[in-house]
Formats: C-alpha cells, structure tokens, sequence
C-alpha cells in the first residue's frame, strides 16, 4: 500500500495536478513494482497566504509525502527519490529545487483497509523490493 500526499499553491498545483499525478503514479508503479490500478493521491491546494515557504522557491514548490508499508530496500527508496525529481522536471518543468519528497513508512500491522489489518492480508504485489 502506498497514498501520496502532493502540497502545493493552488494558482499553480491545480493546472497541473493530473498531469503530475500520472508523472508520480507511473514513477512509483516502476520503482516499486507496484500495481498498475493502485493509485491513491491526495491533492492539497493552497491559497498564497496559508503556504508560506523560503523566497528561494518558486510558486511551483511542491511537498510530495510517501505513505507506505515498510519494507523496500534503502536503494530501492532512493531510486525512487531520485526518479520523482527527474520525471517531475523533464515531464513538468518543476525544478529540482522545486520538489521536497518524504517517504513515511509504518509496519503493515499499522494499516488497515478492507476491514482487516495488512498483515493478515495477502497483497497482491511485493513490498519486499
């Protein structure tokens, strides 16, 4: 299981939410081996005076925060890292310095869905990747 949280300005996030969520979802389906029709992203849009960041950033500064169940390799979350930043800029124009990406993990006894915990369940993908 994985949910993506994407933070923004509202002026620029939402002309670009869809497009953006495909650029992350394709990312995480490759770098994770995850499942095509697992997609659970969570826009949140802001107006300008309740998003308050360095002047260093532009308006197109962007939060990406990775829930996911534990257990892929170091390696494997920093390709994943690394892939974000590059898709996001060469699909996107966002750049680099643009992006903050934090990947949150927890044990699978710690999420539930579909009325069971996810350690009592079998997923129907990897997470040991």
């Amino acid at each position: 299981m994985a949910q993506v949280k994407i933070s923004g300005l509202k002026k620029s996030l939402n002309e670009i939410k869809y497009k953006l969520s495909e650029t992350i979802h394709k990312t995480i389906v490759k770098e994770l081996s995850f499942p095509k029709e697992k997609r659970y992203h969570r826009f949140i849009a802001f107006d300008e005076e309740n998003m308050l960041f360095s002047n260093t950033k532009s308006d197109n500064y962007t939060i990406i925060e990775i829930m996911m169940i534990e257990g892929r390799t170091k390696e494997t979350k920093k390709n994943l890292i690394k892939a974000l930043f590059s898709n996001i800029e060469n699909e996107l124009g966002i750049a680099k310095t643009d992006i903050e990406i934090c990947i949150i993990e927890s044990p699978a006894c710690n999420w539930g869905f579909s009325g069971q915990t996810c350690d009592e369940m079998q997923l129907n993908y990897k997470v040991n990747v």
